[in-house]
């Protein structure tokens, strides 16, 4: 029997279950019923809630691959009983990779693509990150600190600066006493919050930093009665990225009928959209059809020199195939409060 098959799908829920007890509110990454957008209103909702000043965008280096497989297995004998299944983890953990034909046994990292993998990650960051973090904010917090992890990017905030760089200089001692470090060039400490464009303005300085989570680029920004608001803009790296790889596929496929393209586009963009759409960012994601309308004329013009696409008849195809954005989320502190009816999901 292959290592990998024995932890089916019916393995993993039996684990979900008993982990489910203990994750704690403010985890949500690769969690049965939460999402990405779950974890995005419950870091909305704080921001614009709590007295948050400082945040701390916290990035693990090389998570996946730098989880030690003896404080995973010790972890793991905290809840699991059956020294056979805790012995099959172990085998797989340690399976290893080829090198020069032969098998090295891995002493630390998960495989990817395994269904248990996500949960085992969770499981190791249960224990070195959420447990501490809770106990640090009961033990040492001055007013309030938010936290949110999805997976292994994680965003903390801070009232704070002087909390917010004591909680940095511990997590890194913390992080490196389970053989894992912040990644340097990732992590930041930005002032960020309701008084964070004040506080600039009077010391001379420019708009308030942003941070990127999950896809979205996070602002300072002021609803219609100026009062403070975070706007989420989709992060322009990943959008260009996206653009990039649609482009490329246009030429693969350039010889398709051009049906077959516009089925192709409808498909791309409307699941690009329906992660994007949340309230504020329609213009940036306006931009980014009008950007794959621009690389499907050019596609199209390439095919044929003699036989020019006119505009009238192209306008035509893209509303007929590429979907115009629309708000396909609900303001955050509406589905927060419906998801958690009035239960704290960052306790």
């Amino acid at each position: 029997m292959k290592l990998r098959s024995i932890f089916n799908p019916a393995v993993v829920t039996v684990l979900n279950a008993i982990y489910e007890e203990d994750f704690l509110g403010f985890s949500y990454g690769f969690r049965p019923g939460r999402s990405q957008h779950d974890a995005l209103d419950a870091l909305t909702v704080a921001l614009k809630g709590q007295k948050v000043n400082w945040i701390l965008d916290a990035d693990i280096t090389s998570f996946f691959d730098e989880i030690d497989h003896e404080w995973m297995l010790m972890f793991l004998g905290h809840r699991i009983a059956d020294r056979r299944l805790l012995g099959l983890i172990c085998k797989w953990l340690q399976a290893g990779v080829m090198e020069d034909g032969r098998r090295v046994a891995a002493t630390k990292g998960t495989p990817q693509g395994a269904v248990i993998s996500p949960l085992l990650a969770n499981i190791y960051l249960h224990y070195v990150l959420d447990l501490w973090a809770r106990q640090w904010r009961q033990r040492h917090a001055r007013g309030d600190v938010i936290i949110v992890r999805y997976a292994d990017d994680s965003v903390v905030g801070f009232r704070t600066k002087v909390q917010a760089q004591q909680f940095l200089v511990q997590l890194q001692e913390r992080l490196a006493r389970f053989g894992l470090s912040l990644n340097a060039s990732k992590t930041r400490l930005i002032e960020f919050g309701r008084f964070a464009a004040r506080n600039r303005r009077k010391l001379g300085l420019g708009k308030p930093e942003t941070f990127d989570f999950l896809g979205f680029t996070h602002c300072c920004s002021t609803n219609r009665s100026g009062g403070f608001q975070v706007l989420r803009l989709t992060v322009k790296k990943r959008m260009r990225a996206t653009l990039l790889a649609i482009r490329e596929e246009l030429k693969r496929r350039r010889h398709e009928p051009i049906r077959v393209q516009g089925q192709w586009l409808t498909r791309v963009v409307s699941g690009y959209l329906n992660y994007h759409a949340v309230p504020g960012n329609l213009i940036r994601l306006g931009g980014f059809r009008s950007a794959v309308c621009r690389l499907w004329r050019q596609a199209l013009k390439r095919r044929s020199q003699r036989n020019r696409l006119q505009w009238s008849r192209f306008g035509r195809l893209t509303d007929i195939y590429i979907p115009k954005p629309r708000t396909a989320h609900p303001y955050p502190e509406e589905r927060f409060a419906s998801r958690t009816r009035g239960r704290s999901r960052m306790r």
